[in-house]
């Protein structure tokens, strides 16, 4: 039986919560790393990471607020010499589909000498029921800055399952996944089957970014995510993330989630009612 703990930095997000449900599961020994957190974490205090970390075999890492923001490789080459200071023998990071960014911060955990597993992922389904999108979805009118270019979204609980095989055998370790959806839809298609999931109307419209992202600022999210989505419209969704890869097979030996199913089971919830 596993004596040491593994630590989820980042454990209050989307992916993390779920990962610690699996790993709770198994009886394993699960610590959360977040501001929040008995023993805190945060990325923009450096003092709290020692604590945060010490004594943990492995962690799950979840950079805030994204891999894509100008400071996070060097906070993750920082956050890799501290895991190697306080013993830490594996880390799992969440990155994402070749954003410069992300390149940055995968080259930095890899060059620590820390065994890594890298999970590269699409854009989450999860964002139009947990993210930025859901009160335009609830409204029946998601209103975004982008036309006909396709993204293979990916379920968080996809990603959650390959993350804990990634912290629990050791045959994945130092091996890189690609994770995305099994087909490529735009965000007007992925509207349409949240609408026929939901039963009632959603349309979409195709915003200039002004408007996009005057429309945050009046619905109050802060300015932080505000900038992180719009270098995410503008930069990171051009096309060259459209491809489906196989990952989640490699890694889970089943296929990936289908954007139906996703929306099929949220709309269960009654998550998307009015």
């Amino acid at each position: 039986m596993q004596t040491s703990e593994i630590v989820l930095v980042g454990g209050s997000g989307k992916t993390g919560g779920r990962i610690i449900k699996r790993l709770e599961g198994r009886g394993l020994i699960i610590r959360a790393a977040s501001r929040s957190s008995a023993r805190p974490f945060d990325w923009e205090d450096r003092s709290t990471w020692r604590g945060a970390l010490d004594g943990a075999s492995s962690a799950y890492v979840a950079f805030q607020p994204d891999l894509a923001v100008a400071w996070a490789a060097e906070a993750i080459e920082a956050l890799a010499k501290v895991a190697v200071e306080c013993g830490l023998e594996h880390i799992v990071l969440l990155s994402g589909r070749g954003e410069e960014g992300a390149r940055r911060s995968e080259a930095a955990l890899i060059a620590s000498g820390i065994n890594a597993t890298i999970l590269r992922a699409s854009w989450f389904c999860q964002n139009f029921s947990e993210g930025a999108f859901l009160e335009q979805i609830r409204a029946g009118r998601l209103q975004l800055p982008a036309g006909e270019i396709s993204e293979p979204f990916i379920d968080a609980d996809d990603i959650a399952d390959a993350a804990v095989v990634a912290l629990t055998d050791p045959g994945h370790r130092n091996r890189t996944y690609e994770l995305t959806g099994p087909r490529s839809l735009t965000f007007r298609a992925a509207a349409a089957e949240i609408a026929a999931a939901a039963g009632r109307p959603i349309e979409y419209e195709q915003v200039s970014m002004a408007d996009f992202t005057g429309g945050l600022a009046d619905a109050g999210l802060p300015q932080g995510l505000i900038d992180l989505l719009e270098e995410l419209f503008g930069q990171v969704l051009n096309g060259r993330n459209s491809n489906v890869v196989t990952g989640v097979a490699e890694i889970l030996g089943r296929p990936a989630t289908d954007f139906s199913e996703y929306a099929r089971r949220t709309a269960a919830t009654g998550t998307w009612k009015a």
